[in-house]
């Protein structure tokens, strides 16, 4: 039985139709996950599932009594953390309730109860108004993005709750990691239409695959029979006025049927210089705020080619990190790229931190700073580079910016008044436009839909450069990233080979050795040394490992045909087939040597 039903639901917004003719249902126990394009209307779409928000056209219908909680994406909270939360029931009560003392002990650490909610930072806020939610008794859950401002290890507790709770739920999420986590249905949203999948995102990305391939087959015997038309076209002499019409009328209706190209991104490597070995290398590095301090003497390097991620609860120093690295957030004996700022809640910075002579480095924050509010994106664009200025025509501003979904009059719209989304994919491409071969990416993903997202991810595969990206986003990092370091509270930069796995047991084991959990001590150090071999963290970092042997494999298997190739150019030189000799057996040893390392990870993992 269906807790809410929609039948012929439609729901426009100015000119645009984002429901169109919709009909669905929510059963009891179902746990649905909603993807789509920014401004498809998800969140409308929850809204009309709640109640709060009106049809055009259409009809909602709801089970009678039926309990609703809606997390809005937007919080608007008012009064103490505590009466929100507990609603205002004494704490021998609240405290007496596993379930609330769960919420509140994953969601809640180091919020004061007794703060009025209006002063909460953005990310406090959040997790207050999702903690209040789930304590409450519900027959149906509209979840618009909970995983905002959570971290990693908040995100994993988040799902295993929802998993356990039983609820019927509808969740709004660009968190792939969680969609798989939690749903056991996945609804796309697009073009007013709602096509629904069995299974979370993985179930749906072979599904749509599947469609997809349908359509090419589809759209190519349209092809075929329109090209048979034409060429009929061609040969009929002028004269024959009667059948010639009736062809090209024939032709139309194909035409007409032609679906519309894709909105996808197809952006080009734009990183093309040439990284020597030094890239960034940080020297005794010392951060500081106050009394905290975030990192302890610290020396670590990214190399030419590696592609890392960095993990830390919030707080933790990753932003500071990252600022230290590009430059904007300096100290004694750094090398400078901007002139920092300083004010009292800055950080202070000792240490140095080198960068490569060839390095040319490209910075994405959080937030929109170098982004005028009042310029529009096509101009926000084309600042960046001045071949970019004109406004038609290949490599122009105006169709970069369409290949990454914004057409028409959201091109010249001020950056102030686009949304989150549109903002961050102006930010994105005006980062990659100035042709950076090494990128410091913070938060990534923030605001960006699930199509964007795999796009971005398309890019960053074959894209030849060093990368350092922090994101809460699992999926993304597990994606793009070959190895993951972790901020734990210690003031050191941890490697962790046992990737995000790891990082949950490191995580899970000093919030125990916190609670001064005797009995567990032992345990947790075990879990904290690394995942066990064979262990599913195991495996996932010999995948990994595999994957990027494979990546040198391959780039070294090209130097191996290319000095073959220049040895047979070069076959009346003998001085040049010496030197090239010499690189080829050099080259052949290292391949040689990665062979037997692929060998010796492969036998690790289970046939």
């Amino acid at each position: 039985m269906n807790l809410v039903n929609l039948e012929k639901a439609v729901k426009g917004f100015g000119q645009r139709l984002l429901l169109d003719g919709i009909s669905a249902g929510v059963a009891a126990g179902e746990r649905i996950g909603v993807v789509g394009r920014n401004g498809t209307g998800k969140s409308t779409l929850l809204a009309v599932l709640a109640g709060t928000g009106q049809l055009d056209d259409g009809r909602v219908t709801r089970t009678r009594d039926l309990r609703i909680g809606h997390l809005f994406q937007q919080d608007r909270l008012a009064g103490s953390v505590g009466s929100l939360v507990t609603g205002g029931r004494p704490e021998h009560v609240w405290a007496g309730d596993p379930r609330t003392r769960s919420v509140i002990a994953a969601l809640l650490p180091g919020i004061d109860f007794t703060s009025s909610a209006e002063r909460l930072s953005g990310g406090e806020s959040r997790r207050v108004a999702l903690a209040a939610l789930l304590v409450g008794d519900h027959d149906l859950l509209l979840l618009d993005e909970p995983t905002n401002h959570l971290d990693v290890a908040a995100i994993d507790w988040l799902a295993g709750f929802l998993r356990d709770l039983g609820t019927a739920m509808v969740v709004v999420t660009h968190d792939r990691w969680f969609l798989d986590a939690v749903c056991d249905r996945t609804w796309e949203l697009a073009d007013g239409q709602l096509h629904a999948y069995d299974g979370g995102y993985a179930a749906y990305v072979l599904a749509r695959a599947e469609r997809a391939r349908i359509a090419d087959a589809a759209q190519r015997r349209r092809r075929n029979l329109l090209r048979k038309e034409l060429a009929w076209l061609r040969r009929g002499p002028p004269a024959r006025t009667s059948k010639p019409r009736f062809r090209i009328e024939a032709a139309n209706a194909l035409i007409v049927g032609e679906p519309a190209p894709r909105n996808g991104v197809e952006l080009v490597r734009l990183a093309t210089a040439r990284l020597g070995k030094t890239v960034l290398e940080a020297e005794d590095l010392t951060v500081r705020i106050g009394e905290r301090v975030l990192l302890d003497h610290v020396s670590w390097q990214l190399g030419p080619g590696d592609r890392i991620g960095v993990l830390g609860p919030n707080g933790a120093g990753k932003t500071s990190l990252l600022r230290v690295l590009a430059g904007s957030l300096a100290g004694d004996g750094s090398r400078r790229s901007g002139s920092p700022s300083s004010t009292s809640a800055e950080p202070v910075v000792a240490g140095r931190v080198v960068r490569g002579k060839t390095v040319r480095l490209g910075y994405l924050p959080q937030d929109d700073a170098g982004l005028d509010p009042g310029m529009s994106a096509r101009e926000a664009v084309a600042q960046v580079k001045g071949n970019l200025a004109a406004s038609e025509g290949a490599g122009s501003a105006g169709q970069l910016l369409e290949r990454l979904g914004l057409r028409g009059d959201t091109q010249w719209t001020p950056a102030g008044d686009l949304s989150g989304g549109e903002r961050r994919r102006v930010q994105v491409l005006r980062l990659l436009v100035d042709e950076p071969n090494v990128l410091l990416l913070d938060e990534p993903t923030n605001d960006l839909d699930v199509d964007t997202l795999t796009e971005l991810e398309d890019l960053l595969d074959g894209w030849p450069g060093s990368l350092l990206a922090v994101s809460h986003d699992r999926y993304f990092l597990e994606r793009v990233t070959d190895h993951v370091v972790a901020l734990l509270g210690d003031g050191k930069l941890s490697f962790l080979g046992g990737g995000i796995d790891e990082y949950l047991a490191r995580r899970a084991a000093q919030e125990q050795a916190g609670r001064g959990g005797a009995a567990g001590g032992a345990g947790a150090s075990e879990r904290a040394a690394g995942p066990a071999p064979g262990s599913a963290g195991a495996q996932r970092a010999a995948r990994k490992e595999l994957q990027r042997l494979e990546r040198q494999l391959g780039r070294i298997g090209e130097q191996e045909a290319e000095l073959t190739r220049l040895l047979a150019v070069q076959a009346s030189d003998y001085q040049k087939l010496i030197e090239l000799g010499a690189q080829l057996r050099a080259v052949q040893r290292e391949k040689t040597q990665l062979e037997e390392q692929w060998l010796t990870v492969a036998e690790e993992l289970p046939s």
